[in-house]
């Protein structure tokens, strides 16, 4: 078969797939995306102009729909460069988000197109004023709404589209979810897998050296952030350092904003450090940046305690692999996490809104290792049974043999 795939980013959400179908050497297989350094052997990129800056003229609760029918019109005219060279795919494969897909079916009629919807946003109920301490202004809400243009149109095209989580298919129009089908995402588990000797040597990375005996409580995100809990997790800090003397934390993920709103002159990070930085020993909390990949298994098998928190909003693949290596789980009790951690079998919840709430369930944690130890099991037994990357790959092969027969 001859595929065609399209995300700004390559390879975005499509990496194990396409290394499936490439191992394979049975199909030939084409990526529109801008350009990158990253290379997969067996797929030929295609690659388009971003739009640049948006435009301070477009109405500012437009501007990203600006951006996304310029991608929109530079990713057709990729296509039908390839079209006059010859290339018809069976079937195109993409994410919605960015525009890239809505002109596909101009180049090739009737061609069919999975598309990936990731989230519909929302002005209540979501993520959106989830935090009362983040209140998203009224005269902001138009742009909230309007962040839905592409998704949209995606949804008056012909194709299928698909999203991992029941989640996040919540998220669209009841008119909606009869077009989206759930396919969930799976993970490597024979990389991302328990390590039960990891406590009994040293672990170091960089500045951080964590001794046999010594607990280790982790947090992960893209970005240290709001969305992600980065501000519930720092204020958690004092009570937990306080409590358990022999307790190091390591923070992994950028300085940047992922999702959320920037502050104007700072960084999350350094703002939570104002606020509680005198309460808390430096020795003890290190800021571990972004990690290589390898670096980040072998610290969350290392982990005696690892901490997930996100708004009602995209969960983080970090979940899947912490729920993978069978980490010793604390999550907030929020809905994209209730569709992975079960309380009291996979992990333990916590309000996300909670921070003396999150130091006693870390501290739980750490203080019953018959607890640790079963919640270790559980977690990994759930990913074995619903993260197989096997079932990833079939459940997408049935959806495109679906679309491709009619």
């Amino acid at each position: 078969m001859r595929f065609l795939f399209v995300h700004q980013n390559f390879p975005g959400q499509f990496l194990h797939v396409l290394r499936h179908l490439a191992a394979s050497a049975k199909h030939e297989l084409v990526f529109i995306t801008q350009e990158n350094a990253n290379v997969i052997p067996g797929v030929r990129k295609a690659t388009y102009r971003g739009p640049g800056e948006l435009n301070p003229f477009t109405h500012r609760d437009a501007q990203e729909f600006d951006h996304a029918t310029a991608r929109a019109q530079s990713v057709a005219q990729v296509a039908a460069s390839l079209k006059a060279l010859g290339f018809r795919p069976d079937v195109v494969i993409g994410h919605h988000g960015w525009g890239e897909m809505l002109n596909l079916g101009d180049i090739w009629p009737g061609v069919p197109m999975l598309g990936y919807y990731e989230f519909y946003y929302n002005v209540e109920g979501f993520d959106v004023n989830f935090d009362p301490e983040f209140q998203t202004p009224v005269e902001a809400l138009p742009r909230v709404r309007a962040k839905n243009a592409v998704n949209l149109l995606a949804l008056g095209n012909p194709g299928r589209g698909i999203t991992p989580t029941r989640f996040q298919r919540s998220t669209y129009p009841d008119w909606a979810r009869d077009r989206i089908d759930v396919l969930p995402e799976g993970v490597n588990l024979d990389i991302c897998r328990p390590a039960p000797d990891a406590a009994q040597a040293a672990f170091q990375h960089n500045q951080l050296v964590v001794q046999p005996g010594e607990k280790l409580v982790t947090y992960v995100a893209r970005d240290l952030e709001p969305y992600r809990g980065f501000h519930v997790m720092m204020r958690a800090l004092p009570s937990l350092l306080q409590a358990r003397p022999d307790v190091t934390v390591a923070l992994v993920g950028g300085n940047g904003v992922s999702y959320g709103a920037r502050l104007p002159d700072s960084t999350w990070r350094d703002r939570m450090l104002r606020e509680v930085g005198a309460s808390i020993d430096p020795e003890r909390v290190h800021f571990c940046g972004r990690m290589d990949y390898a670096d980040y298994v072998r610290l969350l098998q290392r982990s005696d305690a690892h901490v997930y928190l996100t708004y009602p909003f995209v969960a983080s693949w970090s979940l899947r692999e912490a729920l993978a290596i069978g980490c010793a789980l604390v999550a907030s009790d929020t809905a994209p996490v209730q569709e992975f951690v079960s309380h009291g079998q996979t992990g333990l919840l916590t309000p996300f809104l909670d921070p003396a709430g999150l130091s006693r369930r870390i501290q739980e944690m750490l203080e019953d290792t018959a607890l640790a130890a079963r919640l270790r099991r559980g977690a990994r037994a759930w990913a074995e049974q619903h993260l197989r990357m096997e079932d990833h790959l079939l459940g997408y092969g049935r959806l495109i043999e679906a679309l491709v027969t009619g």
